[in-house]
């Protein structure tokens, strides 16, 4: 089958250093770019853009909540109003880098705590689709598989692109285990191998106790902030190409309508 590797990408900020971004934009297709709220800033948003371009990588915005000393991964509760105007004002941030640079931004995908709690809150999960499809409806919505982001997607005529988690376990819901239980992040490049394989094969995603929820996907993600992320790739690439898979971008995997 035809599938994307993504990877969240540009979350340095000023003398802050994450993540190895000109490795893993060789190997992944698509990269969601942070857009200053939880990391990243003007100069890194703009560098990531430029070097995705020289990379052939196509750009997604990372929206988060407005959290930088918590990288975006403490909740918050944000009236709907407030929450669509964080999302356009990322979004349209990078947009404004991305088209300076002769570029352009083909998907959203929400961070942290915003993307996790939209997965389970059918109204904040609407809220944020709402936002996208006002921003460009021709946008992609890259969201979590049987989350309530990717049925809101949906709903509001978006293309949506179902994501699984290369290095993350899943809970019994669907959802992903918290990072605070033992077992939640897998740290091990052919432990992350043969977990995306697994759901490949199986169909659907496979939770940390063996249980098959099943689904299709279309993205696989891994996260760029882990220490391991260009060896776990890497890996999966390799282990992609190898079982027959076509990596692709996520705009060819939905191109727009003509």
């Amino acid at each position: 089958m035809d599938i994307n590797l993504n990877a969240d990408l540009g979350e340095s900020f000023g003398a802050w250093r994450m993540g190895d971004d000109r490795a893993l934009l060789g190997i992944v297709g698509s990269a969601n770019v942070a857009c200053g709220f939880h990391g990243g800033d003007p100069l890194v948003m703009t560098e990531t853009v430029r070097f995705a371009g020289e990379a052939g990588v196509s750009l997604g915005a990372h929206p988060s909540f407005p959290d930088l000393q918590g990288f975006g991964r403490r909740e918050m509760k944000l009236a709907p109003r407030e929450l669509a105007a964080v999302v356009t004002y990322q979004v349209g941030a990078l947009m404004a880098i991305a088209q300076a640079q002769g570029r352009r931004v083909s998907h959203v995908k929400p961070h942290g705590a915003m993307n996790n709690m939209a997965c389970e809150d059918a109204a904040m999960a609407a809220t944020i689709a709402g936002a996208v499809k006002a921003i460009d409806p021709r946008l992609i919505l890259l969201a979590p598989a049987l989350s309530q982001l990717a049925a809101a997607g949906r709903a509001a005529g978006l293309r949506v692109a179902d994501e699984v988690f290369a290095d993350r376990a899943y809970g019994e819901d669907g959802n992903l285990v918290p990072r605070s239980v033992p077992g939640a992040v897998l740290h091990d490049s052919a432990e992350c191998l043969a977990h995306v394989l697994r759901m490949l094969e199986r169909g659907g995603i496979v939770t940390l106790t063996g249980k098959l929820l099943p689904c299709s996907f279309h993205s696989i993600c891994v996260h760029g902030d882990n220490a391991h992320a260009v060896a776990t790739a890497a890996a999966v690439r390799e282990g992609l190409l190898a079982a027959g898979h076509r990596p692709r971008s996520l705009p060819e995997l939905f191109p727009a309508a003509a």
